[in-house]
């Protein structure tokens, strides 16, 4: 549990020992450095991973999102479709690397862009039709982006655990 150090302090020439503290491991511990390639992660690891990245992303997501509707006064359509791609984005990259501690490749970026183009249509379609049929209220804009955000976030997962994050 306990293992020793030798340090050898910068012009000295002497040897300290330093005797190393244990340390509780975080629920789920953010890496400082690159990792090998493997799916190796547990159900319940990728579970609370692919939680907290797609949080970071859809902050990302419906931050542009609003920015782009309610400011620059872009269309409902758009906004959704260029925050889409932001968030998307972010998510891929961190779940690649992260969640499910996967190597680069071009057959796995591939499939990736196939499934996020159906998610696309999906989360896209499914935002418009709520925003346009939900009544005028403050909280319209917040539920359509749920549900759609909610729907596509399931399909993600289930796709890319079973399939995409398998592909070498």
């Amino acid at each position: 549990m306990f293992s020793d150090i030798e340090i050898e302090a910068t012009g000295v020439g002497t040897l300290h020992h330093v005797q190393a503290q244990p340390h509780l491991p975080l629920p789920a511990e953010i890496p400082v450095v690159d990792e090998t390639g493997g799916t190796d992660v547990d159900l319940k690891t990728q579970l609370v991973r692919f939680t907290l990245t797609g949080g970071l992303s859809a902050i990302v997501d419906f931050g542009i999102y609003s920015l782009l509707l309610n400011v620059l006064g872009l269309p409902v359509a758009l906004s959704k479709s260029v925050s889409f791609v932001a968030g998307t984005t972010t998510a891929y990259l961190i779940n690649r690397r992260w969640t499910f501690k996967a190597a680069p490749s071009r057959a796995r970026f591939i499939a990736v862009v196939a499934l996020y183009a159906v998610t696309f249509a999906v989360q896209v379609g499914i935002n418009s039709a709520l925003f346009f049929s939900l009544p005028d209220a403050w909280w319209k804009q917040g539920l359509a982006f749920v549900i759609a955000q909610g729907t596509a976030t399931v399909i993600n997962f289930i796709v890319q655990r079973v399939v995409i994050f398998k592909i070498n």
